[in-house]
């Protein structure tokens, strides 16, 4: 059946607002800091990964805007190929994990990786700016995660200078009240699934249908 997510959808909204805002906030104070720019695409090389109602969202304006079309099939083509070598860069994460790397080691190690995001066109501009996830929207500030502060490497703050600012550990736990709460209302058998985190790549190519959704039974092999 076709699910309406529109509620969670503005609730998502309304926080991207805020979001934006303070972005705004922070570039009205220390607007020679901040280096974003038209043609700027040093977050779009990122590696991160989207709570689910950001990863809906994600994937229903992308079918919204390119439900077909060889721009679509293109997006999609860069989405397999940024799928596949993340994949690879996570599983050898996962394998230097199992051999007792400190998690600090590999989170670093994560946030060094340079994979071109799908949504990236030849002209360095975002094909989704406007419903561009969270992490996109405040890469150029100054954020906090786990109690470590983290900026852009191509902006001007300094090191050990007080600036505002953004607890992502806070907004997370924001987006994952929505995605619990949306889960809950289309009643999901997967306890997990409010929980899942996926690359953009991902969020793009994957179908939600009511089986992902665990809404009904998977089918299985060989019906």
């Amino acid at each position: 059946m076709k699910l309406d997510f529109s509620e969670f959808f503005a609730q998502y909204e309304a926080l991207v607002a805020e979001v934006d805002s303070v972005f705004d906030r922070v570039a009205d104070m220390h607007g020679d800091c901040i280096s974003c720019k038209t043609g700027c695409s040093d977050c779009c090389h990122a590696l991160f990964d989207v709570s689910l109602i950001e990863a809906l969202y994600l994937n229903h304006k992308f079918l919204e805007r390119y439900p077909f079309g060889e721009e679509r099939s293109n997006i999609v083509e860069a989405a397999n190929i940024a799928d596949r070598k993340i994949y690879k860069r996570k599983r050898q994460l996962y394998r230097d994990s199992m051999k007792g790397v400190e998690t600090r080691e590999l989170l670093e190690a994560m946030a060094k990786e340079r994979i071109r995001c799908p949504l990236l066109n030849s002209e360095e501009k975002c094909t989704l700016y406007d419903a561009r996830p969270i992490t996109c929207r405040l890469y150029g500030i100054p954020t906090n995660i786990g109690g470590k502060a983290h900026t852009c490497g191509l902006s001007k703050f300094k090191p050990g200078t007080p600036y505002p600012t953004v607890s992502l550990d806070t907004i997370q736990d924001r987006l994952g009240k929505i995605s619990l709460e949306l889960c809950k209302s289309i009643k999901s058998r997967y306890k997990e699934l409010p929980e899942v985190l996926v690359p953009v790549s991902m969020a793009l190519i994957t179908n939600y249908d009511d089986e992902y959704l665990g809404l009904k039974e998977p089918k299985k092999k060989g019906v």
